[in-house]
């Protein structure tokens, strides 16, 4: 596999449809990465010639989405470009006239068949049986002066083998009986996609089509269009198949059945944007190196098509946690603590008080920001919680042991005025010290009767003093209660 360093141009043309799916924004990123790696230009396209399937607002998605990624377009619909429009409904009578041309010339036709006319073999729709592909051109116009619809169809050849080269896949060949005489323009007049894609690709002067795997097998109709009009046939680029991992073990094309698949879910669920740019390049990429850990900026200096595999790519959402926990460590207390915060929405005045502290005892220790409501849910709510687990073997507490223990840490703390971290923590060590105890002790037991839980963001005193004095009282005050009457 080779790159030549020439005037590269390379498109990302989605559908707006939807959200943007993570083998879409895969398919822009690594479009965006060879172009910059090639001091070339990225195109963004909109192709909205399905208007059936056309959502509102999914073009404002696909802006939204690039501007989070950073990745950047040279030429496009919001900024222009000297190939501009770059939205298909706008070139519409661009693609009229190319067809036309082609049958004229002999290699495309009228047809004006309707759906029902096709073959079926088995039960199953094997194709269009080319009922109109030798009728004559005379005929065929004069059909369409007495109003027959029509559609446009390329007149594939019938014999031999189609080849073409792929930058990844290598060669590939396809017997041409195999190849259905496609339709080019629809009865609405609207190009099919895959003939706006060639003709859109020829005029943008697109030097490298890069793209999913999925499109291998139509791509020998996009060589065969690029050699009826003569022009000269870009490189084409297929990306592996990004799959899940099914509950048996076996793994399919990643789907809303293996959990998000869309780049605005995963922000949703806390992923941050930089942590799935990173992620997406090294899914069926690999940079040839030992590092895993790369930024935008990082990427377009190192990113190379010799990289990029043939084999499908796993997306593992276990792998990107991880990373993208990497990427929370690295971010600013302040940073993360307004981020959290959009996790959470309205506090009580307490802990909206506390947040800042707060949010510095959960930086480390989640993976997602999803996980944070749950993470403090024990400070919104007083939880239900198994009395057992003041019975901690490590620390030697017991049920005597602990109620001791409160009861003593609720009579020293009742007269502290000044509710600090450091106040908390002289009282508590020196009662440790006083019943020549390790501090463990004394800790776990109040840490149990504040939270209700074993495991927590922050100790003991760090979340009395998130609390307050007064929650954190009441809460030592009902624990004393429950274990006194456990005991009776």
């Amino acid at each position: 596999m080779s790159e030549k360093k020439s005037l590269v141009r390379t498109r990302f043309a989605p559908s707006p449809t939807g959200y943007m799916h993570i083998g879409n924004l895969r398919t822009a990123l690594f479009a965006f990465l060879f172009a910059r790696s090639q001091k070339g230009t990225f195109v963004l396209r909109i192709e909205d010639t399905d208007q059936k399937r056309y959502v509102a607002d999914a073009v404002d998605i696909i802006y939204s989405t690039l501007k989070q990624a950073k990745i950047i377009h040279d030429e496009g619909p919001d900024i222009g470009g000297k190939f501009a429009p770059y939205i298909q409904s706008e070139r519409k009578d661009i693609y009229l006239k190319y067809a036309q041309e082609l049958v004229e010339s002999g290699k495309a036709y009228y047809c004006f068949c309707d759906k029902q006319e096709r073959v079926y073999e088995n039960d199953e729709q094997s194709g269009y049986n080319r009922k109109c592909r030798n009728l004559s051109l005379e005929d065929a116009k004069e059909l369409i002066k007495k109003g027959q619809k029509y559609v446009i169809r390329q007149k594939m050849p019938l014999e031999g083998k189609t080849k073409f080269n792929d930058l990844v896949y290598e060669e590939i060949e396809v017997e041409n009986e195999m190849l259905e005489d496609q339709i080019l323009i629809k009865g609405d007049g609207m190009p099919t996609y895959n003939f706006a894609n060639v003709i859109d690709d020829h005029l943008m002067e697109i030097s490298h089509i890069i793209r999913g795997a999925d499109f291998l097998s139509s791509t020998p109709k996009y060589k065969l269009l690029y050699e009826a009009f003569g022009w000269q046939v870009p490189h084409f680029v297929h990306l592996p198949l990004i799959m899940g991992m099914n509950n048996d073990g076996t793994v399919s094309k990643l789907s809303k059945r293996h959990g998000a698949t869309s780049f605005q879910e995963l922000v949703a669920q806390g992923f941050l944007s930089e942590a799935i740019i990173n992620y997406i390049a090294l899914l069926g990429w690999n940079p040839k190196n030992e590092g895993e850990i790369f930024s935008i900026e990082e990427l377009q200096n190192i990113f190379n098509l010799a990289g990029v595999s043939k084999s499908s790519a796993i997306f593992d959402y276990n792998k990107l946690a991880w990373m993208n926990s990497l990427y929370i460590k690295e971010m600013s207390e302040q940073d993360f603590a307004k981020k959290a915060k959009g996790f959470v929405g309205e506090l009580p005045t307490q802990i909206e008080r506390s947040w800042n502290e707060l949010a510095a005892l959960l930086k480390s220790r989640i993976k997602t920001f999803s996980e944070v409501p749950s993470k403090i849910k024990f400070l919104l709510k007083r939880l239900p919680f198994d009395l057992n687990i003041f019975i901690n073997k490590k620390n030697k507490t017991t049920f005597e042991s602990s109620l001791k223990s409160l009861q003593q840490i609720s009579t020293l703390l009742k007269d502290v005025e000044i509710w600090e971290i450091e106040e908390i923590n002289r009282i508590i060590k020196k009662l440790a010290e006083d019943e020549n105890a390790k501090i463990g002790y004394i800790m776990w037991p109040l840490r149990i009767a504040v939270s209700g839980l074993e495991i927590t963001p922050g100790g003991a005193t760090e979340i009395m003093h998130i609390l307050g004095k007064e929650e954190s009282l009441n809460r030592i005050t009902l624990a004393i209660q429950r274990l006194e009457n456990e005991l009776k």
